[in-house]
Parts: C-alpha cells; structure tokens; sequence
C-alpha cells in the first residue's frame, strides 16, 4: 500500500506538517468531471424542488416532512451513494459524496442534520463493524428508505467523556438487557433503528443495534432547541429492553472505535456541510447589501461592507480548499487500500481513519468559518438581521451547533495535536528530525531570498510556517520530556499549535489550487481575484501564526530560552505585509459585481 501511495504522492495523514505536496496531485473543485456535476445538478434540483419550498414546514416539523424527504432522495439513490453496490448502494467515489454533502449543506436548512444523522453515524456503524448477516438485514432497508437510522453516544453525565457512558446491557440467556438513557438523539422522533452505546456485563463500552419496536424503548419530548429546529431531538430511554445476543458491533468492550472512527467521516462532513451554508449565507448577504440604500447608494459600496464580504469570501475559499484536498487523499488511501486486498467497508473505514488528523483540524475551520460568515450577514443586515422575515436569524441560530457536536471544537483542537504526536510517538510520522532541522536552522543567517517564479513569496510563507509550528512542537515536547511541561494540563498551549496547523492546511490548501489552476488553466474567476484571496490570507495567517506561537512558548520557556524561542517564530513568520485593504476590496468587488458568493 505505502508503494501505491508514493508512487502516486499522497501524503499521510498528518504529513502536511514535515513534507511538500506536488499541486498537481491536489483535487479542486474545479477539476470535477461531467458526471459529478450531473450528481451536483441533480442534488441541486432535489434542494430546488423539495426542500427550499417546505423549508418553514421542516423548521416546524410539520406533516413528517423530514421523513418524507428522506423517502424521496432514497427513490434518487441519495441514501446510498457511499454504500456498497451489494446491498444496493451507488459506491461513489469520496470526491462525489463530499460534493453532494457540499450542495445539500447550501439550501436545506436544518434538514441536512435528519440527512448526516441517517447516512453518516446512522448507518456508517453497520457498514464497518457489522457481521455480514448484520449488513444484509440492515444497509439494504437503510438505503431505501425503509428504516431510518439514529445514534445514541451522548448521556446527561456523558458528552465529550463518551465511553463514561452509563447505560448498561448485561447479558441474560441468549439477549442483552438494555437500561439507561441517552439524549440529544437526531431523528429520534421517527428513527426505526438506533446505534446504542452501552457498558456490556457493566463496564466494557459497547455498539449495539436496537430496534425501535422493543417493549421497554421509550422516548422523551422534542428539544426545545436554539437552532436546528427542524431536526427531531429527543432523549430515549431504555428499561430492560431485551435485544437479541448477536446485535452487538464489532468486539465487546471495543465501542470506543466505532464511535471514534465514525466521528472521523461525521467531522470531515461537517465541514462540508459548513462550506455548502457559508455559499448560501454569503450570497443572502451579498444581495441584501446591493439592495439596501443608505446615505443615497447601495451599502454594498461601503468599506466597512466590503470588508465582511471579502472576508467571509476568503474564509470559504480556503476552507473549500482544504476540504477538496483532504477529500482526494481519503479517495487515494482508499482506492490503494482496496488494491491492498481491503474489503470496500475496510477500506472506507480505515481511509477516515488515516486522515483523522485534517477530519479533526476541518471540522472546527468549518464550523467557526460559518459561524463568522452568518454573523457578519446578520450585522450586514442591520436591524432586519433581527426579524423573522428575513432568513438570517434562522441560519445565525442552524450554525451555532456546528461548535458542538461531533465532538466540541476544543476537543477537536486537542485531538488534532495528540493524534499528530501520538503518530510521531509511534514512528508513523518523523517530526522529531525535521524539528531537529528546525533547532540546527536557527544558528545559521537567516535567508532571505524568495523562490522565483509566481507565488515564490506564498512557497516561502508556508514553509517557513511549517518550521514555526515544529519549533513550537519540538521545544514543547522537550520541556515535557525534561519534567517542565504536561501537555496533558497544558490545554491552552495545545490550542495555538491546534490553530497554527489550521492555518497551515488552509494556507498550503490554496497555494496548491492556485498553483494547479495556472498550471492547468481551469481557474473560472479573474487571476487577481485568486491571487488577492491567496495574498490576504497568507498575510493575515503569518500575523496568526506568530501570535499563537508566542503565547505557546511564552506558556512554558523564559529568560533566554523564550528569546530564542520568540527570535525563531518570528524568523519563520517574515512574509511580507501586504495591502489587505486593497485585495480585500478586489474580492469584495468581484462578489459584489455577480451578487453572490462568486469564487
């Protein structure tokens, strides 16, 4: 596998950090074939058609509507797309799936959460730690509509601790006896089949699969919720359900992996989903500036308008970089992994769980980038932001969940770092010798020569923030190493490294689409307005880098030591100031032109 993947240039995961990616191995958005933008055109006509004109029914909840959609895109083949041909799937490729979570995340409102819940942790379980009769009595109904799936992980005592879980199932003859309760249960409301965590003979966290319609499975009342009202959400409980002995998935006591590396695919998806409502949300904006007349002219004209909109449209395209680029990589691990001789769930399993790293780092750049785009359209539109009438307040509300679900963004941000050196602990990963490179470079003059060539200045950058980050890294696992620092109290240090390697992976992400999109000459916007994206962002991420560099080495060195710290990060953070204003307004100005989120 490690030849294939080589041979074609994939990095592993978390490898973005120690080593260079060739831009034409890099997926972009724009290199999607005919087909794939038939799938696009088709999802789109679905959302069209079905969705954006029942979208206050779903916000209520009226009539089902959610089941119904379901029961309609399965009719398309929409429930099955990532699921095996054998037990009726479509087995699209990763780039295709991502795409069409990209598109439903645009316009569906809070009916994409009743999507993700049945498609993704609903059914993803069965697909990769199911026996195979499991898979044949369940994935087919799944696929069709049939049955519609729920997860059960989160406890009242239990959230971000998820194998603290308190629900029990002990075994009795040939069943388990389910007791306790879960909550904040997606489709819950209509779900005919849950995915419930339990401690098995009481202390060994557990998978099962639980039918709806067992005497004892009862369920609470909708949530009153902030947001996302249109998503059915309740607490269930169990009281001695009885389930058959063979429903348990995958080992006894390994339930800790399902949750896990099914929360990898839920994170990655996520962020999807973000960039999909970070278009729409943009361009809701974008119309409503060209159309609000203060001080005698549209307030699009105003720098201050300008300014959100360009940097809602910046933030969107690197996340939109990312994505892609991670999307190819699980799509490379998993093609060689089959070629390997894995089954197509092992593959697709072990893929997410290469690249949980980026899963991780993406799902909190997606979530706090539509945070942010949904915040500056509600201020964009003054006090209408405020009304019903408009749709600002409900995306304001839909986006705030995105910060907590699949895993908190703080958690996230500790789990991008502890998995990167638990692989370098581990020998899957070499960043002790780069970081060693790193220490060696700082006693030597520092260079200032620039690559030739287009976007020499955006190569140096995101080198060099490469070296900033496993300064950091290496002077903070030395301190721990030395008995001065654990990192396991030291959450705050861990978070600046967690946002270095964010900025990074955005940075990179974009220098390589801009790089392959002047190679192949597929760029479908102005020149200059990529490159004022690329330029702003590479600027404002180099002033982030240092800060977050700083205050992490500041957190365990001082005296001399922290000089030489402090002298590093800012070696390795000398780009260029750039006029952000000016690029800003040529991105602005660009969007502002087409009224819509245009890049």
């Amino acid at each position: 596998m490690s030849a294939i993947l080589e041979e074609q240039k994939v990095l592993k995961g978390g490898e973005f950090l120690i080593a260079n990616t060739d831009p034409s191995a890099t997926f972009t958005p724009e290199d999607f074939d005919e087909d794939q933008q038939m799938v696009k055109q088709m999802v789109q006509d679905f959302i069209d058609q079905n969705i954006v004109p029942n979208l206050d029914k779903i916000e209520k909840q009226e009539d089902m509507i959610a089941v119904k959609l379901l029961d309609q895109m399965a009719e398309l083949g929409l429930l099955g797309t990532h699921m095996p041909e054998a037990f009726g799937g479509m087995e699209m490729d990763t780039n295709t799936n991502t795409l069409i979570c990209d598109v439903l995340g645009g316009s569906s409102g809070s009916f994409t959460v009743s999507f993700a819940a049945h498609t993704g942790i609903g059914m993803l379980p069965i697909l990769y730690y199911g026996t195979e009769k499991q898979k044949e009595d369940w994935l087919p109904r799944l696929i069709t509509g049939e049955l519609k799936a729920a997860y059960c992980l989160t406890e009242p005592g239990s959230g971000s601790d998820a194998i603290g879980a308190k629900t029990t199932a002990m075994p009795d003859g040939d069943e388990w006896v389910l007791n306790g309760q879960k909550m904040w249960i997606s489709n819950a409301g209509f779900a005919d089949v849950f995915i419930v965590f339990a401690q098995a003979h009481g202390d060994k966290f557990t998978g099962f699969i639980v039918p709806r319609n067992l005497k004892g499975l009862t369920l609470g009342a909708e949530e009153d919720k902030l947001g996302i009202k249109g998503s059915s959400t309740r607490q269930v409980f169990f009281e001695n359900v009885r389930i058959p002995a063979e429903n348990y998935l995958g080992e006894v006591g390994k339930g800790h992996l399902i949750a896990f590396n099914v929360l990898n695919v839920g994170r990655f998806k996520l962020h999807a989903l973000s960039i999909g409502g970070s278009r729409r949300a943009l361009t809701i904006g974008i119309n409503y500036a060209n159309e609000r007349i203060q001080f005698g002219q549209a307030i699009a004209n105003f720098g201050a308008i300008k300014y959100k909109i360009a940097e809602s449209a910046i933030q969107i395209f690197t996340g939109e970089s990312s994505l892609y680029r991670v999307s190819q990589q699980i799509q490379d691990m998993n093609t060689a992994l089959k070629a390997d001789g894995k089954t197509y769930a092992e593959a697709k399993r072990l893929s997410a769980e290469e690249y949980a790293i980026e899963c991780a780092l993406l799902k909190f750049i997606g979530s706090e980038l539509l945070d942010y785009t949904v915040d500056e359209v509600l201020q964009i539109h003054g006090g209408m932001g405020y009304s019903e009438e408009t749709m600002a307040p409900r995306m304001y509300r839909d986006a705030r969940i995105n910060r907590i679900y699949e895993g908190t963004n703080e958690i996230n941000r500790l789990l991008s770092v502890d998995m990167l050196l638990r692989r370098a602990m581990k020998g899957a990963l070499d960043i002790v010798g780069p970081a060693w490179n790193v220490q060696k470079e700082l006693a030597t003059p520092v260079d200032n020569s620039v690559p030739e060539g287009v976007y020499g200045a955006e190569i140096k950058a995101v080198g060099e923030f490469k070296k900033a980050i496993l300064m950091v890294v290496g002077a903070a696992a030395k301190a721990q190493m030395d008995g001065k620092l654990n990192l396991k109290e030291e959450q705050e240090i861990i978070m600046n490294v967690a946002d270095m390697l964010a900025d990074l992976l955005n940075a990179e992400s974009t220098l390589l689409r801009l790089q392959k999109l002047r190679m192949t000459g597929k760029a479908t916007q102005p020149q200059e307005v990529l490159d004022a994206v690329l330029k702003v962002y590479v600027h404002d991420a180099n002033a982030r880098i240092a800060k977050n560099g700083i205050d992490a080495v500041a957190g365990f060195a001082e005296g001399e030591l922290l000089t030489t710290f402090v002298n590093g990060i800012r070696r390795f953070t000398s780009y260029p100031p750039q006029n952000v204003k000016a690029f800003r307004r040529v991105v602005a100005d660009h969007c502002i032109a087409a009224n819509e989120y245009a890049l």
